[in-house]
């Protein structure tokens, strides 16, 4: 914890939060309290303005030349300060190339601490798989640390919804699942973009782009490391978590993962939440299957979502992996109306 944080110093800045109230009315509400408050209040003010540091995790090697910050949690919390999203980092002969920034710029600068663990060489590049905030709004920190000129790479709809609507949501809502311990992350969206097939060189490094349309999301971006036979696919796929298909498509995700298998010569796939490993597309496809051609089935039979739910859950690739899939019980009712929805969309 950051030296002074205190429970009551963060009770304080989250209800000067919930009042509206900005620095610069800061001096005159301290005018308005108890003489006790006033002297706690000044040791607060640097916290007022910015939540509590995340507490390290050491980055564990995937290849040689990438590298993992890897996060427990699937959700963010009060308790976890939003770190939900692996942070993944490409020590290349040039610089240090970021696949993902994390969900605030507390956790960016917790994994800028880690990288400094293991070179002295600087951040060159950032790509941010899509636009979901867990997965770029910590692109401040970077750009604080190694200058506001940093390219960060994105797909356009990732950086149109970024820019948009997309990008002050997701802020706003990790600071309210966070209970205010992301404040003081800003808004700091791609500006560069980048297509299906571009290839970046840096030094002893190559990095290739893969998007085949709808997945996760429209703008889902999948960074290939030529060299070390290993894609970073974001939330295209995950470990033993859902991917949340509210901006995607069942089908989608299927084609994607079939481009992939036939492009991206990988041995190893990373997500952006879970472990990485050989089988993190079969495990995906395999629940991603059971869930939507059960609706279909369903739906071509005129069943109802009801019916659709039950023949899911008791499909063996749904069931084998309700146990440890993290938000299982939670999200599936929800996974299960989208692919309903989307069976009768392509079989209407």
């Amino acid at each position: 914890m950051k030296a002074g944080y205190t429970a009551a110093g963060a009770t304080r800045r989250r209800t000067f939060l919930r009042l509206g109230l900005g620095t610069a009315t800061l001096a005159g509400t301290a005018a308005l309290l108890p003489w006790a408050h006033i002297g706690a209040l000044a040791r607060d003010m640097d916290n007022f303005i910015k939540g509590p540091p995340v507490p390290d995790i050491g980055p564990t090697q995937l290849s040689e030349r990438v590298w993992m910050i890897y996060s427990p949690d699937g959700f963010p919390t009060p308790e976890n300060l939003g770190m939900m999203c692996n942070v993944t980092f490409v020590l290349s002969s040039q610089g240090v190339v970021i696949l993902d920034s994390g969900a605030s710029l507390q956790i960016g600068e917790m994994a800028i601490r880690q990288i400094r663990k293991l070179t002295d060489k600087p951040v060159i590049a950032i790509f941010n798989s899509h636009y979901h905030g867990d997965h770029w709004l910590g692109n401040q920190a970077y750009v604080e640390a190694f200058g506001n000129d940093m390219p960060i790479y994105a797909h356009p709809e990732s950086k149109a919804r970024i820019e948009g609507f997309e990008g002050n949501s997701w802020r706003t809502l990790m600071e309210k699942w966070t209970n205010q311990s992301t404040v003081g992350t800003m808004i700091v969206p791609p500006n560069r973009t980048v297509q299906h097939g571009a290839e970046f060189s840096f030094g002893d490094t190559t990095l290739r782009v893969h998007h085949y349309g709808v997945a996760h999301t429209p703008g889902d971006i999948c960074v290939e490391v030529v060299e070390d036979r290993l894609t970073h696919v974001g939330d295209v796929a995950m470990d033993r978590r859902i991917a949340n298909m509210d901006d995607g498509k069942y089908l989608g995700t299927f084609a994607f993962y079939d481009a992939l298998e036939k492009n991206a010569s990988s041995t190893v796939w990373v997500p952006g939440h879970g472990h990485p490993g050989g089988d993190v597309l079969r495990w995906n496809r395999e629940l991603f299957e059971g869930i939507y051609r059960n609706c279909e089935a369903a739906f071509k039979a005129g069943k109802g979502m009801a019916a659709a739910r039950e023949m899911v859950l008791a499909d063996p690739r749904v069931a084998s992996r309700a146990a440890d899939t993290k938000g299982f019980d939670n999200n599936i009712g929800k996974y299960v109306s989208l692919a309903y929805l989307e069976a009768e969309e392509n079989n209407f």
